[in-house]
Formats: structure tokens, sequence, C-alpha cells
């Protein structure tokens, strides 16, 4: 979509555990870094063992081992509680890093994507990073990641408009729902774009009917598009029909916008 789009878009790939838009872009980077938290370090010969790092971490990411702190840092949010209210200054924040950020004038559009490291699991850190592009620009799309936990959420969070994708399956109708939830307690309006179209029941789009959620257009089941893919090939640039459904969905969605 983003190459049916005009002038001065940006595209943000959040998928960060497993980011996909850059095998068809095929960019050449031109900005990298790398991402970090703050994550708390005990010093052992200060901390007293009181337990207050415990009482205040909201995550239940401290426990006290024989008179002395542990951190799990899988459920470490970074928050700082501990090293605040630490009375013996116990504690020292220090940067992690948790991956990578990478950035490129991509076709006719600004690229970014983020890649997180093997075995981190809060994405939501470099998710932040990699939505900072979307400041000042006209035009920006958000490639979020599937499902509906934490970094769907810190992906769609604060944008305009959310395009759910699904296919008429009873899987996908599951799915649907499940993300048609979420962004209603987010309070993002929202559409439906039924990918692989033909395939499948009639079911999603009777929910989408009785629940007065828009179709924003349809992508029918086409073997071509699944050859494209495995080839890391654009298929608009390939198949120019399909370039028109794209640039009908868009105008769509900016439409639902301006509502």
């Amino acid at each position: 979509m983003a190459l049916c789009s005009p002038s001065n878009t940006v595209l943000l790939d959040c998928d960060v555990e497993a980011p996909n838009a850059h095998l068809f872009l095929k960019p050449e980077y031109t900005e990298r870094e790398r991402v970090t938290v703050l994550k708390p370090v005990f010093d052992p010969d200060l901390c007293t063992g009181c337990g207050r790092c415990r009482e205040v971490c909201r995550f239940n990411a401290i426990v006290l081992l024989t008179g002395k702190p542990m951190l799990f840092q899988e459920l470490c949010h970074s928050c700082g509680g501990c090293a605040r209210n630490c009375p013996v200054g116990a504690i020292e924040e220090v940067r992690f890093e948790v991956g990578t950020y990478e950035a490129a004038e991509s076709r006719s559009f600004f690229f970014a994507h983020g890649l997180l490291d093997i075995g981190e699991s809060r994405s939501s850190p470099l998710i932040i990073r990699v939505k900072e592009e979307a400041h000042d620009r006209e035009l920006v799309l958000i490639d979020a990641p599937p499902g509906t936990s934490c970094p769907m959420v810190e992906s769609v969070r604060d944008t305009d408009y959310a395009v759910l994708v699904t296919e008429p399956t009873p899987f996908g109708l599951h799915d649907l729902k499940l993300a048609v939830e979420t962004v209603r307690k987010l309070g993002i309006p929202f559409g439906v774009v039924i990918n692989r179209a033909g395939l499948g029941e009639e079911s999603v789009k009777v929910f989408c009917l009785g629940e007065k959620i828009p179709v924003l257009g349809e992508i029918p089941f086409d073997r071509r598009v699944a050859v494209l893919y495995s080839r890391g090939d654009v298929v608009s640039e390939f198949l120019p029909e399909y370039r028109e459904i794209f640039s009908s969905i868009l105008e769509r969605v900016l439409c639902e916008i301006e509502k």
C-alpha cells in the first residue's frame, strides 16, 4: 500500500519480532542504532535486604532470595521505581541493549523498522523508537504485529485509524473479533480488509454487517500473489490490477479518517 500512496509517506514496520517489509523493499539503510532500556543493577555491599524494591515493583520482577534481591529481566518494565525508592541507594539503573533500529529512503518513501534481539521478551521500547519517525509526517503507515498482545497495542496506540486485515475463514473471524474488541477499547476508528476473498465463507461479511464495521476492500484469493510473495517481489509492481485495489483501499481509509 505504501508504494501506491502519495509522496511524503512513511512506512514503519513495527512487527519487531519478525519484520518482513524489508524483504520486499530491499532498502539500503542510511541510519542504524542500537536501542537500549534502563534496568536495575543491585549493589550487594550496600543492600540491606529491606525488601522495599520488591514492594514497589508492580510487575513482580524482584524477589528476595537469602535476604538479597534478584531481578527477573523478562518481567522488568524499566519504570525506575525500585531505584527511586531504595532507602540506601543500592540500586543503579544501567542501559541494556534490546534491539536495532534501521531506516532508509526506500523507493518513494521513508522506511524504518526494528529488529528485536534474540532472547528479548519486551518489544515495546523498540516499537516506541520506530514510531518516533511518525512525528510531523503527512501520511504514516504502520505495519503492526499480528494478534492482540502488547506489541500490537503499542503499535496502534495513538493512531488515527486501524485497518484490520482478515480472511474469510473461521480462524480469521475468531482473530478479527479479538482485534475489533481491542481497537474499540483503545477508542481507535477502524475498518476491515478481507484478504484471500472468495476462498472461504461469508461469515466475516455477516459479522461486519451486524457490527456496522466498514469493509474497506477485498483482496482476491490468487495463486500468483503467493508465488510473487515467495520470491520477495512486490505484488503491485507485477500485477497492475492489485495496485488499483491497494490504491482504492487507501483512498477509502483516508475518507474514513476525514469523517
